[in-house]
């Protein structure tokens, strides 16, 4: 096993990818891998995905295409453990443990049940209760570091305080405490109409988009007619080239906004297109991520099963 400190990421196979998610997260991911610093373990989280995707064949098709995605932007199976949550089964196992030891008052400050809970929304157990199995894929694999974004945050101190807590109550040092990864370079992608970038509104551009579904997408963009330069456009273009190569281009153009969107459809084609290729690549190939998910799966579950061993022995049921 390597000495490397492990670097875990958990990635909701929920729907479609799209540039936001790249731009966000996935490109990010792909330079922590390829930095050499860490032992990367790559986690395709379907079992929190059952919140919200609640069709079986959905699920499957979004694990696929979830990691031929990460393949396909540059993610190699030979120098990560890419795997399925739901493989290894110590992660609900452990989820439970913890459980056992945690308040409802203490979950009841967990982001994603207040904004539920604010909006008037009846919650599910699993929302309320995804800290807990978050902790526990954090903290199977001793991991050292999470690659999140500054507003995610509080998951790690969920799994520091777990373990923590887990030490203090069995008298153990079962469990190391994981540090955040804050990715300072995450970049806000605005969606065709402006808001943030999300299936939820409607707004994405596909990441593996052909150029004619590019065109259709970009020609919808919002615009505002009042300005010289279309921001919207602007924003997203700004993703692929610089300031100094889009002010000559935007300030030649000033107003004409067709000519503008024309551009954009150009430059994310030639951004896109060596990853479709991989990608389409896959899809006739699906062997490659059928191997993939085996031995992640594998290698995945020999690490959590070393570490339940201990959590068993701490807790007196072996």
């Amino acid at each position: 096993m390597s000495r490397k400190p492990v670097m875990l990421s958990g990635i909701k196979p929920t729907g479609e990818l799209h540039i936001g998610n790249y731009f966000g997260a996935m490109r990010q991911l792909v330079e922590l891998t390829r930095s050499g610093k860490y032992a990367p373990f790559i986690m395709v989280a379907d079992y929190h995905a059952l919140n919200s995707v609640q069709d079986a064949e959905t699920m499957r098709a979004h694990t696929r295409e979830l990691v031929m995605g990460y393949i396909a932007v540059g993610l190699d199976p030979k120098d990560v453990t890419l795997f399925k949550q739901s493989e290894v089964p110590e992660h609900t196992e452990l989820a439970w443990i913890f459980d056992t030891i945690t308040t409802m008052p203490y979950l009841m400050r967990a982001h994603a049940f207040k904004a539920a809970e604010a909006k008037g929304k009846e919650v599910s157990v699993g929302t309320f209760n995804y800290p807990m199995l978050m902790a526990a894929d954090i903290l199977l694999y001793d991991t050292a570091v999470v690659p999140v974004g500054a507003d995610q945050k509080q998951h790690i101190e969920y799994a520091r305080d777990t373990a923590e807590k887990f030490n203090r109550v069995y008298k153990t040092d079962t469990f190391k405490l994981p540090e955040p990864y804050i990715m300072e370079d995450v970049a806000t992608v605005p969606g065709t109409d402006g808001q943030k970038m999300s299936k939820s509104y409607g707004n994405t551009i596909r990441l593996f988009a052909t150029k004619d579904e590019l065109a259709k997408t970009v020609m919808g963009i919002v615009t505002d007619s009042s300005g010289e330069r279309p921001q919207n456009v602007y924003v997203i273009h700004k993703l692929i080239r610089s300031d100094a190569e889009l002010m000559p281009l935007y300030e030649e153009h000033r107003g004409k906004y067709k000519a503008l969107k024309d551009a954009l459809i150009e430059d994310l084609d030639a951004f896109i297109a060596p990853m479709r290729a991989r990608y389409e690549a896959l899809k006739d190939d699906p062997s490659i991520v059928n191997e993939t998910l085996l031995e992640g799966g594998r290698a995945a579950r020999s690490v959590a099963e070393g570490k339940m061993q201990e959590v068993r022995k701490a807790v007196g049921v072996a």
